[in-house]
């Protein structure tokens, strides 16, 4: 009897076997890595960005046909190059998916103190982990690109040197895969290490660079008070155009959507439109506080120095501006010629 059931024993095992061999196995597969070169996109840019603290259904989905370009903000790295999970994953995917029903080019901002930022660019252990995870990252949630906010590297403490080699390694990586890099700088009006901090051997490796042209009060000894005045941002292009010698087609103008009082405390520009202000202006009276913004005006006139000096416009941030019709990203793309319907 024992040799029967061995028996059966064996030819039961032999038939499951023979079932596993036939069985179709499935093996998750990634895309093939693209085998033509990769090809920058030249076209002009309308960027925004979306911070994490902000609800997506706080802004009109029509809003999104005037951008091209949204990043979410922030992706935070460790000093070993591994990244901080998100905080608000629903969110960001929901942010994501509004962006591609409008056929918006989607982004990770990568954002964080700037001591992580020295440390782990220091080591070429923690860029290689730093590089691999982002582009997971990227590819695992199907984005376009990477924007790079690191604020900022300088030459007083020798990270200018590292931003250099991790700009270039991150570029290999994302480009490789068909994917952009753009960088947040400075807007590059004080002198001094952090604007020497961005060396022009990085222009090469990004896509498009996003210069801040804001939070800049007493700049303008003609707007004291005034954090982003025109003339910061003709001053701006024309240093990082004329001096620096950054390419045309990679600089994209910063645009504030807020304004900012004497004390630099911050206000959103959709309150002024909701408090009644006149936004063709450039400063209100809030509860008995001047505030200094750009207006649409102005925001017009910026986006035409856009047009002629450089290769797009980017706002800070999306949340912050009007949903009706005195959006000054509206603005902007009419003074563009835009179409956004």
């Amino acid at each position: 009897m024992k040799k029967i059931y061995l028996l059966i024993g064996i030819s039961t095992l032999l038939i499951i076997s023979s079932c596993k061999k036939n069985d179709p196995i499935t093996v998750p597969t990634e895309p093939p890595m693209p085998t033509t070169p990769y090809v920058p996109d030249n076209s002009f840019k309308v960027i925004s960005y979306f911070p994490s603290y902000r609800d997506p259904a706080g802004v009109a989905d029509s809003k999104f046909k005037m951008i091209t370009h949204l990043f979410y903000a922030f992706l935070n790295p460790n000093t070993d190059g591994s990244l901080v999970a998100l905080a608000q994953p629903g969110r960001f995917t929901t942010l994501m998916q509004k962006a591609r029903a409008n056929g918006v080019k989607t982004g990770i901002s990568i954002s964080g103190t700037k001591s992580i930022f020295v440390t782990m660019a220091a080591s070429a252990t923690a860029r290689n982990l730093f590089v691999k995870n982002v582009l997971t990252f990227v590819k695992t949630n199907n984005l376009d690109g990477v924007d790079m906010d690191w604020e900022y590297p300088s030459t007083s403490d020798g990270s200018a040197d590292n931003y250099v080699l991790l700009m270039k390694e991150l570029s290999d990586s994302l480009h490789k895969h068909h994917k952009f890099l753009s960088a947040a700088i400075t807007p590059g009006v004080y002198a001094g290490s952090i604007r020497d901090g961005l060396k022009s051997e990085v222009f090469p490796a990004v896509d498009f660079f996003n210069i801040m042209v804001y939070d800049g009060i007493g700049w303008d000894k003609n707007e004291p008070f005034q954090h982003a005045s025109y003339n910061m941002a003709v001053a701006s292009l024309n240093y990082w155009l004329g001096t620096r010698g950054m390419p045309k087609e990679k600089a994209v103008l910063g645009i504030p959507a807020y304004g900012k009082n004497a004390n630099n405390s911050a206000k959103a520009y959709r309150d002024f439109v909701t408090a009644g202000a006149d936004v063709s202006l450039d400063n209100a009276l809030i509860d008995g506080v001047q505030f200094y913004f750009n207006g649409t005006v102005t925001t017009r006139k910026k986006a035409k120095l856009a047009k002629d000096m450089a290769n797009g416009i980017m706002f800070w941030e999306f949340y912050h501006d009007d949903n009706g019709d005195k959006s000054i990203i509206r603005a902007a793309n009419d003074e563009l010629g835009r179409n956004y319907n």
